[in-house]
């Protein structure tokens, strides 16, 4: 086993040209197949591990960074091929930008794990490189998911969200840090390939980084087991009586979401699910929940429009959902929101404004230099809102409201509580992911729902347009689930919070930075002791 390999390390080291680029790019798109919805997890170790190997066939540190290139390549346009269906949405006007799109993007997404590989070649050969690639692409997955706008989609992480035994230990170290532990554990196989030295010159097993590696999967799966296990009942303090949410899921397509003439249609689709008796059979529901620009038509505060989606309020309840939102007419300047909008038997009590808007989907960049317009309907570009909030209706729990991709960033889907009150006791997430068709994009979107949700210690809530809506305990337990593609109601209780909440809701990203800087501790330590062959 071990000669096999040796041989296939070799094999890969030599390989040059494009022959090179080529197995870098497999290697990347054979990757996604552990992220949802396949979870086929041993793809990471073929993939870290050819990666590793690339790398130290690389002469120099430029031809590491072009192995850690096309491998991101091929690990972007699979995973994010999906992009093409939002542009197919309006194919006559798009259709043509889709293969560019996802190709450009996917070049441009690669730069960081190129910027991995090369930070990896500087390392010694063997258990350091394995580490130093880990904690590269860790942060370089910080770093896409914060500059500009930011884009944290498809983190490593999420190949454990498949079960909550496997994610727990984002409650402290967060997604970026599960994503070093995932990315190491995938790559260490590669020092199979190798013995080591130590400075006496004695031997040490070629199996020992590989053992640690188990250790740490060990640490990983019962750190999980264990506050699984030692899960407190969980039980919302008295203020917050039991509430029973509706979700209403109604699958319009997207192509036919705008269309003026079934506008009217579509409305009454969401009244006739708001009001229906619901699968359970259970109590009237306190609260429904509707999508993602759910309102088939522009809010500009009129009354009418008001006494309009007033008939979706449940008796003694309330309605929140997703809507576009302009300034009344005659008031300048006009502006367009993307917004969440809580209503009860008086009228809108609340509104939310989407601050984390979607490059060319709702707004596009340097928008005076560049000839495009953005994809969703209408030529005004959104305008964003202030940033996150605690939004605290009568009867209901404090929540955060996330619209679409809010969801998708750690550490920033709650408010400060000196800027907000009180910390929110659960996450709404109202998106619509019609856009992305029936493809690998909102199974990735839900979870980083569920991840969210465990980071937090705080229930997460998702309503879907045509799915998958959600909603998952402090844990990220599910508790039940509309499938993609379906029209329905999800009715359930809302699930309590953690009342202390998690080492993450307090630091944030500063417990990544924190376990970052024990591992370069404990590497720098390493290299005092071993030395390659």
């Amino acid at each position: 086993m071990i000669s096999a390999i040796e041989g296939i390390a070799r094999h890969l080291q030599s390989i040059a040209g494009w022959h090179r680029g080529l197995v870098a790019v497999l290697l990347g798109g054979f990757a996604v197949l552990a992220l949802p919805p396949v979870y086929l997890v041993p793809a990471l170790f073929v993939s870290f591990t050819g990666l590793v190997w690339l790398i130290d066939g690389s002469a120099t540190k430029r031809a590491a960074f072009f192995a850690g290139w096309w491998f991101g390549f091929g690990h972007f346009v699979c995973g994010l091929y999906w992009i093409t269906n939002a542009l197919l949405v309006d194919a006559a006007q798009y259709g043509i930008l889709a293969p560019f799109a996802v190709a450009g993007l996917s070049l441009g997404f690669a730069l960081f794990p190129a910027l991995a590989a090369m930070a990896a070649f500087r390392a010694p050969q063997g258990f350091g490189r394995v580490v130093i690639l880990a904690l590269s692409w860790a942060v370089m997955e910080w770093v896409r998911g914060t500059i500009l706008s930011g884009f944290s989609w498809n983190l490593i992480a999420t190949s454990f969200a498949f079960s909550p035994l496997w994610i727990q230990s984002v409650s402290v170290i967060g997604s970026y840090g599960l994503s070093l532990v995932v990315v190491f554990l995938a790559a260490i196989p590669s020092a199979l390939s190798l013995g080591e030295r130590v400075h006496d010159g004695g031997i040490r097993g070629r199996f020992a980084p590989v053992l640690f590696g188990l250790v740490v999967f060990g640490l990983l799966i019962g750190g999980g087991a264990v506050r699984l296990g030692q899960a407190p009942d969980l039980a919302e303090p008295a203020p917050f009586p039991k509430t029973r949410l509706r979700i209403v899921q109604a699958n319009i397509d997207q192509r036919l979401k705008w269309q003026r003439n079934l506008g009217r249609a579509h409305f009454e689709k969401y009244l006739r699910l708001t009001h229906s008796p619901g699968s359970a059979g259970g109590p009237a529901p306190d609260v429904v929940i509707w999508p993602e620009t759910a309102v088939p038509f522009t809010l500009n505060g009129s009354d009418r429009q008001i006494r309009t989606l007033m008939k979706g309020v449940p008796k003694n309840g309330l309605l929140i959902t997703g809507a576009v939102r302009t300034t009344p007419p005659g008031i300048k300047p006009f502006r367009v929101r993307n917004s969440l909008v809580a209503l009860n038997a008086k009228g809108i009590i609340a509104t939310y404004d989407k601050h984390h808007l979607v490059p060319f989907g709702e707004y596009v960049p340097l928008g005076r230099y560049l000839p495009l317009n953005k994809i969703t309907s209408g030529r005004t570009d959104f305008t964003a809102g202030p940033g996150p909030r605690t939004l605290s209706l009568p009867g209901l729990a404090p929540f955060s409201p996330l619209v679409c991709y809010e969801a998708i960033f750690p550490g920033a889907v709650t408010a400060s509580s000196d800027l907000s009150g009180p910390r929110p006791r659960w996450l709404l997430n109202v998106t619509n992911d019609a856009w992305f068709g029936r493809s690998s994009g909102p199974y990735q979107h839900l979870a980083a729902a569920r991840m969210r949700a465990v980071e937090e210690g705080l229930p997460m809530v998702r309503a879907a347009n045509t799915g998958v809506s959600a909603v998952y305990d402090a844990y990220g337990h599910l508790l039940g689930s509309l499938p993609l593609g379906v029209g329905g109601v999800l009715d359930v209780a809302l699930p309590p919070s953690l009342e202390q909440g998690t080492i993450f809701s307090k630091t944030g990203n500063i417990s990544f930075a924190i376990l970052l800087a024990l591992i370069l501790l404990f590497y720098r330590m390493q290299l005092r002791i071993y030395r390659p062959v």
